[in-house]
Formats: structure tokens, C-alpha cells, sequence
């Protein structure tokens, strides 16, 4: 069973998704990628994310193709380019994706990150497409705290329902004032790449490695079970094979002790002070 992350209006969304960067960059994989989205959602891993920017809008290709037949089990998540996110560029844009993912919504919308179009021009944009019934939800990602607060002061701004950043323990800024700051809100974090940009650093760390070695599972399923640990992150990692997926939504499973929360927190330092935003 995939534990659930509440939005703000109380819906209840997986808290273990599936991440589709890279995705449909080499046709040669699409037949692999459709497979691995597919086997995920046969595990529960029913939310899935992707953007306009990933392959030049070739993941919601890759996307429309996996959901086909299933399209109402699912919780789809899409992001618009900032250069694309004044007030009549969102509802074109989200036109374009809606046509690549082959749907007539799209379940949460979000800004890709901040760019020079006023966040009240876009927060009005999205509340439009919301009214229209072209999304459900709007959120942000890349936003920082004091982003946060200024979205917060903006003309509906309060009906943000996420923040995706940069999450996992080798990146853990979020956790001085963005992560409390949107918990004290009810607004879940997603976590995308959450065993960092380049796994193999993080997946040979010692502490992950003994508690994998403790729990008889695998460093990377240690690091998802650390990103969804508190109950308010959506854990998003990227699977482009069915083993990896089945790998990924174990995790799912995985209850850390003390003990090893305790070790990973020794290995890889909380924020004792603010830090810039991680990105990727």
C-alpha cells in the first residue's frame, strides 16, 4: 500500500510518484519507459510527473502513451516554463501539454521555476485554467521561503498546493525554514530527485549502505523511505526500467528507526543555518 500526502483541500495524493525526466529524449526507449510508467501504476505509484521542458515536451508523449485506458486512476502533474508563464502564455502552454499528454486536465499544474513574469500574473493564469477545468490544482517549484511568502500575498496566491524542490540527504536546505514554513501551511513539499542528480554518489554513502545492509534492502530504497519520512513529501524518483520501478515502490515499505535516522542525520548534516535553494 503507497501512503497518501493530503493536499490543502484535503485531497489525497500518493506520497511515492513517478518522475519522467529524460524520458522521451531517445525514441529507441519509448517501448522501456511506457513499460516502467506502466508497471508503476500497477503498484500504486499513480501520480506522475513531468513538464513542457522535459524533451521538448516528449516525456508527456511518453506520458499520454503509459496512461492510455487508465487516464481516471491517475494523478498527473505538469509544469509550464517560466518564459511562458505571463497570463496568455500559461493557457497556451498548458493547451500544448494537455494535447501531448492526450487529456483534458491536468490534476496539478505547476510554475517550473521563477522567471520575469510577476507571480500574480501567473497565479491569475492558473486560477483562470483552474475555473475552466483545464487543471485541478496549481502549485510552484524551485520557490524558496521568501518566494513563498511574496506567492503567499499575491491575489489567490493561498491556493498553492505544492512546492517541488531539490530533496534528498545530501541536499538538505529545505529543512532550516522551507520545509516548516509550508508544513505549518498544509502544503506538501515534492521531492524530485531524490537520490540526487548523480545517484551513484549518494547510493555509496556508508550510512545509507548499513542501513540498507540492516534492513536487507538497497541504499537507494533507504534514500526514498528518508525523503517521504515526515509525512508531508511526495517522493518523486525517476524509474526508466519495470525492475527499478518494483525496486522504487518497496520503498513504500520501508519504516526507519531512530537508529537509522539518527546515523544518516551523523553522516549527512541537518541546516544548522539558511542556505540557498538547491537546484538542478
Amino acid at each position: 500500500m503507497i501512503p497518501t500526502v493530503r493536499l490543502p483541500g484535503g485531497e489525497a495524493v500518493p506520497a511515492l510518484g513517478q518522475g519522467t525526466w529524460y524520458m522521451g529524449e531517445h525514441p529507441g526507449h519509448a517501448k522501456q519507459e511506457i513499460a516502467a510508467l506502466r508497471c508503476g501504476i500497477d503498484l500504486g505509484l499513480t501520480l506522475i510527473d513531468t513538464a513542457e521542458m522535459y524533451a521538448d515536451g516528449g516525456s508527456e508523449e511518453v506520458v499520454a502513451q503509459a496512461i492510455a485506458g487508465q487516464r481516471d486512476k491517475l494523478f498527473i502533474v505538469s509544469k509550464v516554463y517560466p518564459h511562458n508563464a505571463s497570463r496568455s502564455g500559461v493557457p497556451a502552454a498548458c493547451e500544448r501539454s494537455l494535447k501531448r499528454l492526450n487529456t483534458d486536465r491536468i490534476d496539478l499544474y505547476l510554475l517550473h521555476w521563477r522567471g520575469s513574469h510577476p507571480l500574480a500574473e501567473t497565479v491569475a493564469a492558473f486560477e483562470a485554467l483552474r475555473k475552466a477545468g483545464k487543471i485541478r490544482h496549481w502549485g510552484v517549484s524551485n520557490l524558496d521561503t521568501d518566494d513563498m511568502e511574496e506567492l503567499a500575498g499575491v491575489p489567490d496566491g493561498g491556493h498553492c498546493a505544492v512546492d517541488q524542490v531539490l530533496y534528498h540527504p545530501n541536499s538538505r536546505g529545505i529543512e532550516f525554514d522551507l520545509l516548516p514554513w509550508c508544513t505549518e501551511r498544509a502544503i506538501p513539499l515534492m521531492a524530485y530527485s531524490p537520490l540526487g542528480h548523480s545517484p551513484a554518489r549518494l547510493l555509496h554513502a556508508p550510512a545509507l549502505v548499513a542501513v540498507a545492509r540492516r534492513h536487507g534492502v538497497s541504499p537507494a530504497q533507504v534514500a526514498i523511505a528518508w525523503s517521504m519520512r515526515s509525512g508531508t513529501v511526495i517522493s518523486i524518483p525517476k524509474a526508466s526500467s519495470a525492475e527499478h520501478v518494483r525496486e522504487n515502490a518497496a520503498a513504500a515499505a520501508l519504516q526507519l528507526t531512530p537508529q537509522d535516522l539518527a546515523e544518516i542525520d551523523a553522516a549527512h548534516r541537518p541546516p544548522s543555518r539558511k542556505q540557498p535553494l538547491d537546484l538542478l
